[in-house]
């Protein structure tokens, strides 16, 4: 007859199974307290909760792709206002400053990572939406080059790098806090809402200088009308800002925080995340490669393109842009929950080996005509939102709790200085340089080589828990399991 084996009683205060010798991997794995669980779309209050955290999260993604988005499609306005320089300088020197803006994201992700992993998400979403809108409404306020000289140009290089300095906490906040609220069988579905905020801005952004163009007219739209749009952040980063002042911190967050879990100091954060997360570090750095590369080629430089190598009039190249991003963004959610079913991992192959195949094909196809131009950007830009769909889901999941906002931040925006922003003045002056109209493709097709490399040293991450402070994986949850 078998023996009654039943556990020890807990003591006050102990969980079950719960052993006292290493307090720190019991709170990383013991079961999650009600107060801190994830919303569950089974209730109202609990999809009314992950609506809320959806549109705090993709109303300023949107407000920061916003901007980026305007200051693409309205280059020649600002060349013509503050770098009035002859033989294509000016046009170089425009797509420079767009550069500039990237070069102190890294800066921003330094210091907004790891504050955002000591203070918490909200805090540090709430700070750069406001310097991030603000900087934005100011650019339309400047005065230009032939009112007071060299300052116009400065000015607009220093709020760019406000913009830039904000944007380093901005996205990889706004996707840990997507991600920190989503159902962990969701995840895809509702992260990619933080890129349908990003398209959206672009759309937005597009659509707004394009009406202003048709009803303005080319003169006062280089005199004055080209502010119009920039002014439009300032109620948006507003409305932002009221959306995420409505929430609470993530229930992962608060869950580590009641458990004391947080790193002591950015110090020691930053001193953790090399010794300790170094592989997640660089092959999240190996797959923003091959995001932005793709990003900022297709978006942000397509507008110059048409219009310098394509000879598209302005009107057009904005209307194919617009159809383009507006076929990209319906597609977005559809992917999202696709990636829920079938992993990430599948989707970054599918997207990187497409664009690798695709790339010289359909930019060949964009120099016949405008309908042509448009086939070929639809095609690429559908294959990308396999990529793109899924950021939110797949980047905050290769760190563990206490050190996800910084090793966000910090990788992607480092990797988006160094290979994304560029990339518009890259194109440029290689085209330049070779008289080659097909450098856009190479250069997509060399990101993905690099994408690909990294995409095999990732776990896959599709469904399971985010919590705890040991890097997800499938494999780590069954693990559990069995234990």
């Amino acid at each position: 007859m078998p023996t009654d084996e039943r556990s020890p009683e807990p003591e006050p205060g102990q969980r079950p199974g719960q052993d006292d010798a290493n307090p720190q991997q019991n709170a990383a794995s013991e079961p999650v307290e009600e107060k801190y669980a994830a919303p569950t779309t089974d209730t109202p209050e609990g999809r009314k909760t992950i609506r809320n955290a959806i549109g705090a999260s993709a109303m300023g993604n949107a407000t920061e792709w916003f901007d980026y988005g305007i200051y693409a499609v309205a280059i020649t306005y600002i060349t013509a206002n503050f770098f009035p320089t002859e033989g294509g300088l000016g046009t170089a020197l425009a797509l420079a400053t767009f550069a500039i803006s990237f070069l102190v994201r890294p800066l921003g992700g330094l210091i907004w990572g790891p504050l955002g992993d000591r203070l918490g998400r909200k805090a540090i979403l709430a700070l750069t939406i406001i310097l991030m809108a603000g900087a934005t409404f100011a650019i339309g306020l400047l005065p230009t080059y032939e009112m007071i000289g060299v300052w116009a140009p400065i000015l607009l290089i220093l709020l760019r790098m406000v913009q830039g300095f904000s944007t380093g906490g901005e996205y990889g906040g706004a996707a840990t806090f997507m991600a920190e609220y989503s159902p962990d069988k969701k995840r895809g579905f509702f992260g990619s809402f933080l890129e349908f905020g990003t398209l959206f801005g672009f759309i937005l952004g597009t659509a707004l200088v394009l009406f202003f163009q048709i009803v303005l007219g080319e003169q006062a739209m280089t005199e004055w009308g080209w502010r119009l749009p920039f002014l439009v952040a300032g109620p948006m980063g507003l409305i932002g800002l009221y959306l995420r002042t409505k929430l609470e911190d993530t229930p992962v967050f608060r869950d580590l925080e009641d458990h004391h879990q947080e790193e002591p100091n950015a110090k020691t954060e930053l001193r953790d995340l090399v010794v300790k997360y170094w592989k997640p570090l660089l092959t999240m750095g190996g797959l923003v490669v091959a995001l932005n590369v793709t990003n900022y080629t297709l978006l942000s430089y397509m507008p110059t393109y048409l219009q310098t190598e394509i000879n598209l009039s302005a009107n057009n190249a904005l209307t194919l842009l617009l159809l383009g991003q507006l076929a990209m963004m319906i597609v977005i959610p559809f992917a999202g929950r696709l990636s829920d079913r079938v992993g990430r991992k599948p989707m970054w192959w599918a997207s990187l080996l497409g664009l690798f195949v695709a790339a010289i094909p359909m930019y060949l196809l964009m120099r016949i005509n405008f309908s042509t131009a448009l086939i070929g950007f639809a095609v690429l830009g559908l294959l990308y939102v396999l990529q793109l769909a899924t950021i939110s889901a797949t980047f905050p999941a290769m760190f563990p709790t206490q050190v996800r906002y910084a090793g966000f931040a910090i990788t992607y925006n480092v990797s988006t200085a160094l290979f994304g922003g560029t990339a518009p003045l890259v194109n440029d002056l290689l085209i330049q340089a070779t008289g080659d109209t097909l450098v856009p493709a190479y250069y997509m097709m060399v990101a993905c080589v690099v994408g690909a490399v990294a995409l095999k040293f990732i776990p896959e991450t599709a469904g399971c828990s985010i919590r705890g402070t040991e890097i997800p994986s499938v494999e780590r949850d069954r693990a559990a399991a069995a234990s």
